[in-house]
This record gives C-alpha cells, structure tokens and sequence, in this order.
C-alpha cells in the first residue's frame, strides 16, 4: 500500500478506516487532523474494510474539522473566553531545558489550567479539553478534568463515543483514552457492547497484537455480556493466522470465563483435539503448546495420563523436525512421573547421531542435553533444567 500523502484533489473520495495505521507513518498532528479520512485514491476498494465504511470528500473532513476543533482563531481572539485570564506554566525562575511549545497548544493548555483551576464545568470548558486532547491525547488531567465536566452537564455520551473514535482512529495505543472509553461504556450498559465489539474486531484486524483492544474486548464481555459469538471469532482468528498467539490467549480467556461453555473441565476434550491438530499442522508454533499446557491447569495428572498429550510429542519427533516443543513437554511430563514406552526413547536417540557423544541412559538427562545444542538460545536454561531433574526422572 502506497504511503499516505496529502491530498491534492479537494473532491477526492477516501475511505476513513487508514487513519490508524498511515498517521503512523510520520504526518503531523495538524495534518492527521486535516486528513482524517485521507489516503490512496483506491483505498476504498484495496480497504480491509472492504469499502464498507462511511466516505467523504477530503475537502468537507478538513475543513469541518478545522472549525470544529478551533484551528480557525486563537482562543485570545474569542469573545467567548475574554473573561477568563490564561494562566501560564510555571516552571520556575531558572528552568534548565524550556520546552519550545508551539504558540496553539501553548495558548490552549494556558486557558485550560485557567478553568481547571476555576472547576467550571461549563460547555465551554468540554470544548476546551477537546481541543486539548486533540493537541495531546496523553495528558491524563484533560482526560480526568473532561469526566468532570460531561457528568455534570449530563452530557450525550454516544456523542462522546464519536469524540473517542477520532481519537483513536490516529492514537489507538493510549491509555488515557482507553481507560475514558469504558468509564464512558459503563455509563452506556449494555446498549454499548455491540458497538465496543465491533470496534475491537476492527483495530484488531489492523493490529492483532494491540494489548488495549484486547483489553477492552475482554472488560466488554465481563461487564456487558457478548460471549456467543467470541469462540467463534477466536477460531476464525486462528483460521486467518495459527500463530497469533493473541488468539489463543482470547481462546484460553473464553473457554475459562464464558459463562455459556461450562468451564475448562467441560471444554477440555474438544479443545485437546483442537489444540493437538494445530500443533502437528505447525510444530514450530509455541502457542498451542502453551494452550495445550493450560488446558491441565492444576491437573498435572490429567496432563500426565492423557495419551493425546505424549502422542503428539512422540509424532513430532518422529518427524525430526521442528521438535523443540515436544522435547520440551516430554521433558515435562517426565519430571511430573510419566512413564515411557521404548518407543518414546527410540525417538529421542534417533533425534541425536553424534556417535562420540552418547546420549545419557536417562531419558531426561538425555533430552535436555540434545535441547542445549538444537536450542541454543536457552541453553544454559536446559543446562540448568538438567541440574534439577529429580532423581526418579
């Protein structure tokens, strides 16, 4: 996909789902405002979305969202402010570094601490910590002080959501604005968790691994409800990418926490199997062999005595290829006192062809031996793994 640049045709029709992802490539604060919905000619049709979302022209976003935001004129310039007295920041007599802020954020912040420090909780004042979120959608105070004002004008909060969505359309990685979002879906109930769901599934489907999505995600199913469809999500999430690990950790959360499924117990058999045709399809992909690790939490004896479990190690490594993880959990499994078959040995010393270094007659010894040379990255973890084996192992 072409870089974002600035738009030259004023009627040229975009699609306003890029923003996340092409802000990040270095356009200003001002201009990510101006371009809201800006990006390729085509992006409408080459979208993920799909061309699903609302478009405009770029001309009508920019110019909107200039008087909206109060690029326009210089708060100074306002009759609507000419009673308050800006107070300045003060950083001492001597500061050692002063910060060169630009004139626009340096005159808002100055009226914003004006009317913070009044506590008016006035229409003027939310448009005022707009305008200051927009400069700087870090500043956790505005964020606080705009909680404030928008109860005590009993404001609309879907509006706000709206306010919100901008902001993360170019700024989805902030805690500030997270953490204001479910204060306001809070207030919302359960009219919300349609929306909320919907716009986690999209900033995931641009960012599989953003940590404040599936943050989000998982306080909306706690909170608001929403879990009948979220297995099935996850496994479409798996289907498009076996390695997103984020998945499985969503996969691992539903099976737990859904009030609908009955709980690990009653999950676990299905997703055994589940789990053990994930890993002999990509051996290589550590996730399901953690979620296979996870579906015996506190059950080391389940683990132990099912025979999926050492099965799949031992069809791994009968492949001599991509084993690491098998060894791994055979490893495991022999420490918490599975017995092995001569099978289970046979394929450990057909994984080793080293005829000056024998194995060790003690299977365990001897798998974290081979694991200190095919793993070297951790092998001073196996080396140590070695020095705490018990001694029935």
């Amino acid at each position: 996909m072409p870089r974002t640049r600035k738009a030259r045709n004023p009627n040229q029709v975009v699609c306003l789902c890029h923003l996340y992802s092409q802000t990040r490539t270095g356009i200003s604060r001002f201009d990510s405002v101006a371009l809201k919905r800006v990006n390729h000619p085509k992006c409408v049709e080459d979208c993920v979305c799909g061309g699903i979302h609302k478009i405009q022209t770029v001309s009508s976003v920019s110019r909107e969202q200039m008087e909206d935001d109060g690029h326009v004129e210089p708060l100074s310039r306002k009759a609507e402010w000419s009673d308050v007295t800006p107070l300045p920041q003060d950083d001492g007599p001597n500061p050692v570094v002063p910060i060169a802020y630009k004139e626009e954020f340096r005159e808002t912040m100055d009226y914003f601490r004006a009317i913070y420090r009044a506590d008016e909780r006035s229409p003027r004042a939310l448009r005022l910590t707009r305008q200051a979120i927009l400069l700087n959608p870090g500043n956790y105070t505005v964020w606080h002080f705009r909680r404030l004002v928008l109860e005590a004008l009993d404001a609309d909060l879907d509006e706000e959501l709206d306010f919100l969505q901008q902001i993360a359309n170019s700024n989805s990685k902030n805690y500030q604005l997270w953490h204001h979002r479910r204060w306001v879906v809070e207030r919302l109930g359960t009219d919300a968790r349609a929306k909320e769901l919907e716009l986690t599934k999209k900033i995931l489907s641009l960012d599989a691994k953003n940590y404040h999505a599936w943050s989000h995600r998982q306080w909306v199913l706690q909170a608001l409800g929403g879990w009948e469809d979220e297995l099935d999500y996850c496994q479409h999430l798996l289907e498009e990418d076996i390695f997103n690990n984020s998945a499985w950790n969503q996969r691992y959360f539903v099976v737990t926490r859904s009030p609908f499924l009955g709980g690990l117990k009653a999950m676990r058999e299905t997703e055994v199997r589940f789990t053990v045709e994930a890993i002999l399809a990509k051996p290589q992909n550590e996730s399901p062999w953690r979620y296979l690790r996870g579906l015996y939490k506190d059950e080391i004896e389940g683990l132990v005595n099912d025979p999926q479990v050492s099965s799949v190690c031992l069809k791994v490594m009968n492949t001599k290829s991509n084993y690491v993880f098998a060894l791994s959990l055979l490893l495991d499994l022999l420490c918490y006192g599975f017995q092995p078959s001569q099978e289970f040995r046979d394929a450990v010393d057909a994984l080793w062809t080293s005829e000056t270094h024998p194995l060790d007659s003690d299977l365990a010894k001897a798998i974290c031996y081979i694991l200190e040379h095919v793993d070297s990255m951790r092998a001073s973890y196996w080396m140590w793994r070695k020095s705490k084996l018990p001694l029935t192992a």
